[in-house]
């Protein structure tokens, strides 16, 4: 990891480099028995609204199960509440100490979460908040501070081409994922005060069910045609929804005239940045990401209880849910090349074919 790339917000791991231990107390809502052998169970959401998932997620929480020794079983709910609510019994019947979930919707997540917990078995919400859920922990970034980079990006991206009074479009996420609408806080304090002046004007404004790029695309078209083609900006809540409105825009050779934004830092982000047909995205470095949940995963799997020096408040169960929180970065094409460095996504995947003299004006090398 690059030095001084990526902070954790949560002063009690930078103040002893790692969670603590404070104490066995496996009659309580945090620990596992001790008397079953440790076993860790992950379900992941899917694997279309985010290459992520697949591509960074299962790999890292594997290494680290490895490593440690522990047993574990990684699925993945491809989108569908009814599998991942029987991945989740199969996982409890079949002796998990410990189970990680990144929900679909906190409905699904939050009857996963309080079966877990009358079994016994300690939970941990990996990159989603469960409302009114029951999870022991909570592993995530700064979800607001997410959205507040993809504010600032786009407004930058909009002042350097010197565009007076942009329309700016919402691409919003899920509206069934607390994340989407922590990112929307985010940028709404950035946009919402030049609305509000007039130095921008709200355009189209409409979340992505599921995070559904296909639907983005669709989406996005109908937003165009509405605005009779005067959209200056977008706000795309992630790689996959930006990538749906540049494909619209390219159809209407609009790409690289309007900026559009993003998050994840997936492949197809930075190509799609390095093109100048996307302004910027957000990196959250997954692996690190993947570490704190499985440094904390395996402790509670084997019966212990956490320390983690920070808290969360759950808005509808009213719950400080005890938390893990790091510090997203913003990317514009001068800094691609920070994100290959740091191992998160090779050079391989970028820069193959007509990508290659662009990865070499950036820099990368």
């Amino acid at each position: 990891m690059r030095k001084g790339f990526l902070t954790f917000a949560a002063v009690g791991l930078l103040a002893t480099g790692g969670l603590t231990a404070c104490g066995d107390d496996s009659g309580s809502e945090a620990g596992g028995s001790t008397e079953k052998k440790p076993k860790i169970g992950v379900i992941l959401p899917d694997s279309k609204s985010s290459a992520r998932w697949e591509g960074a997620d299962r790999k890292f929480l594997e290494e680290a199960f490895k490593a440690a020794g522990v047993d574990y079983d990684i699925q993945n709910a491809q989108g569908d509440k009814t599998a991942f609510q029987t991945i989740a019994d199969q996982m409890i019947t079949n002796g998990v100490t410990a189970l990680m979930i990144v929900n679909l919707d906190s409905g699904t997540g939050k009857a996963v979460l309080d079966k877990a917990k009358s079994q016994g078995v300690a939970t941990i919400d990996y990159d989603r908040l469960t409302l009114g859920g029951s999870a022991t922990y909570y592993v995530s970034f700064d979800n607001e501070a997410v959205g507040k980079l993809q504010g600032e990006g786009l407004s930058k991206c909009l002042t350097d081409k010197g565009v007076k009074n942009p329309v700016v479009a919402y691409l919003n996420g899920s509206p069934t994922d607390n994340n989407a609408t922590l990112f929307k806080n985010g940028y709404d304090s950035v946009l919402k005060p030049k609305f509000d002046s007039k130095e921008y004007t709200k355009g189209p404004d409409q979340n992505v069910p599921e995070w559904d790029n296909t639907q983005a695309a669709t989406i996005f078209e109908q937003m165009l045609t509405q605005q009779r083609g005067k959209i200056d900006g977008v706000l795309a809540a992630n790689d996959g929804l930006g990538n749906a409105a540049i494909s619209v825009l390219k159809k209407n050779k609009l790409n690289g005239k309007v900026p559009v934004t993003g998050q994840d830092a997936t492949p197809q982000g930075l190509q799609n940045i390095l093109a100048g047909d996307q302004c910027m995205t957000v990196y959250k470095a997954i692996k690190e990401e993947a570490k704190a949940a499985s440094d904390l995963a395996i402790a509670v799997a084997k019966g212990e209880k956490k320390e983690t020096g920070q808290t969360v408040k759950d808005p509808e169960g009213g719950r400080d849910v005890p938390a893990v929180l790091l510090t997203p970065k913003l990317i514009f094409k001068e800094n691609v090349k920070d994100v290959i460095a740091d191992g998160f996504v090779t050079k391989d995947e970028v820069c193959a074919g007509a990508y290659a003299k662009l990865c070499a004006d950036a820099g990368i090398s």
